[in-house]
């Protein structure tokens, strides 16, 4: 990326890079405000390869496929790579178009791409099974070495809970239930749900312990009130007890 601001006055050039910096650092946590900062990068270094992938990548966090797509188009276009081929697949998903999807799983451009990438596309390709309702397709499609390899790499978390979570759509639930156990294995930075969804399927609940506390609370609450209730009657009956006597002392006494 530094090199591309290279081409552009230093000014400019240090704006544009404070923009995409906060693109890369709010994406995740705020999509809407680097969806922001990545416009204001694009309205000042359109040309800028870099500009574009980031607006598109702060597209897609919006849902906004056509948008991303036609930005991912426009940086490939810049620099003749491969590397933005899954996710522009991934928009034509987003877009309702899984058949196009498929159709660039297929393409010689996948081979070109390291291996990480070809694993992204052949999610996307599982998935554009899915959205086309072909379960069984989407789970052969995951079927690959990098799936049934024990070493874990960055995808394999990913790749694992793609796999277990199609099983369970088509019913095999307890394939999917080793799959998730597995993609719990390699997710170490928590990426996945993979440790939810495996409870599920034990039949594990997870009580919130706020709501715990507040429904101890509000028990507090109504055992006090009940208290105050039985200490109001024991006075009222106190009450009416000492009024009885002082009738009966004043009968006495006009006797």
């Amino acid at each position: 990326m530094a090199q591309e601001l290279q081409s552009l006055p230093k000014t400019l050039a240090e704006d544009v890079a404070k923009n995409l910096v906060m693109v890369a650092r709010l994406i995740d946590e705020d999509p809407e405000q680097a969806y922001g900062y990545s416009r204001v990068a694009l309205r000042l270094a359109s040309r800028v390869a870099a500009v574009r992938e980031a607006a598109g990548f702060a597209a897609y966090a919006m849902q906004k496929y056509s948008e991303a797509l036609a930005e991912f188009r426009a940086a490939r276009r810049m620099t003749g790579s491969v590397e933005l081929w899954p996710v522009m697949a991934d928009c034509e998903r987003g877009l309702g178009r899984p058949e196009k999807a498929l159709a660039m799983a297929g393409e010689a451009e996948v081979q070109k791409l390291d291996k990480a990438g070809q694993v992204e596309m052949r999610l996307v390709a599982a998935g554009a099974r899915r959205d086309m309702e072909q379960l069984e397709a989407a789970i052969v499609t995951l079927q690959s070495p990098e799936l049934a390899s024990n070493a874990v790499h960055p995808w394999s978390a990913r790749l694992r809970y793609a796999y277990a979570d199609a099983l369970l759509a088509a019913g095999r639930e307890d394939e999917a239930r080793e799959w998730f156990a597995k993609a719990v294995e390699a997710d170490k930075d928590g990426a996945t749900d993979a440790s939810d969804r495996l409870a599920a399927l034990d039949g594990v609940e997870f009580v919130d312990a706020l709501i715990e506390e507040e429904d101890e609370d509000g028990g507090d609450e109504g055992v006090q009130s009940d208290s105050v209730a039985v200490e109001a009657d024991a006075d009222a009956e106190g009450e009416s007890a000492a009024e009885a006597e002082a009738e009966v002392s004043e009968g006495t006494d006009e006797d």
